[in-house]
């Protein structure tokens, strides 16, 4: 250490060391207490990379000072906030698996509540790493203070790093993007910008984001909801009196098929059928199912559909709505409002990470009372695969916490393993044989379908064997495509077209995605009713007997005789039961014709084109009052009559001790619990679950007493 400190003569040797000293900590942080799921040799360079950039920028503004003494003490503050940054947010993720924001901050009185009482519990043996070093920085700055050793440098000198700073950031940036491209457009997750280019980026960008919203926020009057209220309301389609409250106090199951397309159900493979029980479910006579039914997302892909699905609004046009405006605006969700109206419990269940789409800050906004995220579940070797926990495990554990839910609940599964890349283990196939094609992603794709629809069947066998079939209405939806554009001319083959022959009109035929609505004694039947994910929140409100009317939603029951065909697509497109009509820009459209994918020339046909033009209008008006609600947080200025606006600092949307808090109110209810477990007598249904996954055990499903 006498070497060390004896040619620490100069500002850059000194600066040099707190560089030095930053990037260890951080990368020792990023690996060992940060899940970031680094994969790949790429990915492990990129993270190596990512603190350098930032620390050398913000160090080197120490060197711009004249005056010795406060170059140095400025560059030692510097460094002591960042230390400190870092730790926090150290003993932040071990607590809320998420990280520091400015909202986190400006809440600070909400996040030292939640935190406080734990940190003594986050504090690890190994953090000495984070700290020691402090001690180890003042006693060099003594030293050279004594000996009189403080140099300064050239102005010059101070530029030069500072460009060699951002230079290290534009490569950083760079690798980012080619590894994970739209990374700051369309921010999936919190995590992957700190796994990309550090905790820095992430702060500033994420500040950047809030101080933008809260501008436009700030600038908006309360009359700005009047439009979209008169928009609303003369658009507003009245339940069917047939469906209306048929499911009323009947638990509602939401599972969300992963990337799952339309075109599976029915089809074969090798003269197999790939999704068998769906098959079943899809044509059976006690299910709502719909041929016609879109996804609608953008961007924003699984979270645009739970956005769509929670609220009855549209994502956004570029990124994620979740992530970017999702954890500060107000919602009229359908937790809240079934909540509310129904008396509803409410619950997600999904086996990737809670701060994945920012859900983790999202959820208590709509008003979940629960989330049981990865934490929740055993994830040992060979659980997971791909994004999270694979589905029939989820499905299997979900039970012990399912049964243990306060009746009737509105629960949603978000399922994970039919998610690109589409990668199943050799010993999760049940011998099903899937397609040869050069693509290997659209083999992998059947198989991953299969696995999907085996999980579902177990699932819905408890259900049956529980008890809670009769009791409940069960929704199943895909959320967007599984296949993309760019690899459907390898899967054209196999539904009866040439490469060749495959055409944009074919892509969007591609974007229907399932829509079931499954409950004993309802009347149901495949509808050809053209409709999209827009429309499932006032569907189902009205089939739990909740009028959608006073609700601020731009979707329209799809039982209802005034539904609106139109099916309106996030980029401007849109279709209708005779024609697919692909915005091509302002004002200008390629029509096909739906029975035959013809391409029609309009130039001849006056009427139609006027059609086509006033029906895209239509389509681009409900769109810019979607994205007007959302960007300017109007639902603040609107509550309906009866309804409460959530609270997401209220204790019963806190994740932290969840399942203490369900048994708590469980005892409390005593003999007037309606949870699953004290309607069977306080004996645990788990026992009624049967997979032929190969991790699976029943000690998995060891029920809370």
């Amino acid at each position: 250490m006498r070497d060390i400190l004896s040619n620490l003569n100069n500002i850059f040797k000194f600066m040099i060391i707190l560089v030095f000293i930053l990037w260890e900590k951080s990368v020792f942080a990023y690996y060992f207490d940060f899940s970031l799921g680094v994969q790949g040799l790429l990915q492990n360079i990129i993270l190596l990379i990512s603190p350098l950039g930032t620390s050398i920028i913000l160090l080197s503004f120490g060197l711009y000072f004249r005056r010795s003494k406060i170059a140095y003490f400025a560059m030692t503050l510097i460094y002591l906030i960042e230390s400190i940054f870092l730790y926090s947010n150290v003993l932040y993720y071990r607590e809320f698996t998420n990280f520091i924001s400015l909202n986190t901050i400006l809440s600070s009185a909400k996040a030292v509540k939640s935190l406080g009482p734990s940190v003594m519990n986050s504090i690890k043996y190994y953090d000495f790493v984070y700290l020691i070093d402090v001690l180890f920085v003042f006693i060099i700055l003594f030293i050279m203070i004594r000996k009189k050793k403080l140099q300064l440098t050239r102005k010059l000198n101070a530029t030069a790093w500072t460009i060699f700073g951002v230079m290290i950031f534009s490569f950083n940036l760079a690798l980012a993007e080619m590894n994970r491209p739209q990374l700051l457009t369309r921010m999936f997750d919190q995590t992957y910008i700190v796994k990309y280019l550090g905790l820095n980026t992430f702060f500033v960008y994420d500040s950047i984001k809030t101080v933008n919203s809260d501008r436009v926020r700030n600038n908006t009057e309360n009359t700005s909801i009047d439009g979209p209220l008169k928009y609303q309301q003369e658009n507003y389609a009245k339940p069917n009196q047939k469906y209306f409250g048929v499911a009323r106090k009947k638990n509602l199951i939401i599972i969300h098929l992963e990337s799952f397309q339309q075109f599976l159900i029915n089809f074969k493979v090798n003269g197999q059928e790939v999704t068998p029980f769906l098959n079943s479910l899809y044509s059976d006579n006690n299910t709502l199912s719909y041929s016609n039914f879109f996804h609608q997302v953008g961007q924003g892909k699984t979270s645009d559909a739970e956005t769509m699905l929670e609220t009855g609004l549209f994502g956004l046009p570029e990124g994620s709505f979740l992530p970017q405006l999702g954890p500060s605006n107000t919602f009229q969700a359908a937790p809240a409002i079934l909540n509310q109206s129904e008396g509803y419990t409410s619950a997600v269940f999904h086996g990737n990470v809670a701060s994945f789409y920012s859900r983790d800050k999202v959820y208590p906004n709509f008003g979940y009372n629960y989330f049981f995220d990865q934490k929740s579940f055993n994830t040992s070797d060979g659980s997971s695969v791909g994004f999270g926990l694979k589905d029939k495990l989820m499905f299997a554990e979900s039970t012990k916490y399912l049964e243990q839910l306060q009746q009737p609940f509105y629960v949603k599964y978000i399922t994970l393993t039919n998610h690109y890349p589409f990668d199943l283990p050799a010993e999760d196939n049940d011998g099903f044989v899937t397609t040869q094609t050069k693509n290997s992603v659209v083999n992998n794709y059947f198989l991953t379908a299969h696995y999907l629809d085996s999980s579902l069947k177990e699932f819905f066998n408890y259900l049956k064997k529980s008890g809670l079939y009769d009791k409940s209405m069960i929704v199943l939806y895909g959320d967007h495509y599984g296949i993309s554009n760019d690899k459907n001319p390898d899967l054209a083959p196999l539904l009866g077209y040439s490469e060749d022959q495959w055409t944009d009109f074919n892509n969007t035929q591609l974007q229907r995605v399932p829509f079931m609505i499954h409950m004993k004694g309802l009347k149901g039947g495949v509808k050809d009713t053209y409709g999209g994910e827009i429309d499932v929140l006032p569907t189902l409100l009205h089939l739990t007997g909740v009028n959608s009317k006073d609700y601020l939603q731009l979707g329209e029951d799809l039982l209802s005789k005034d539904h609106n065909q139109i099916v309106s697509f996030r980029n401007g497109s849109y279709v209708t039961p005779e024609y697919t009509v692909l915005k091509k820009g302002k004002g200008s459209y390629d029509v096909y014709l739906n029975s035959s994918g013809e391409k029609l020339d309009l130039t001849e046909n006056k009427i139609l084109s006027k059609k086509i033009e006033n029906w895209g209008k239509q389509v681009d008006q409900r769109l810019k009052i979607s994205d007007k609600i959302n960007n300017q947080n109007l639902l603040r200025f609107y509550t309906p009559s009866g309804f409460v606006p959530v609270d997401p600092n209220d204790d019963k949307y806190n994740y932290l001790n969840q399942m203490d808090r369900m048994l708590q109110i469980r005892d409390e209810k005593g003999t007037g619990s309606t949870s699953l477990y004290s309607k069977n007598d306080n004996d645990s249904t788990t026992n009624f679950y049967d997979s032929d996954a190969p991790e699976f055990k029943q000690e998995l499903l060891v029920p809370f007493k």
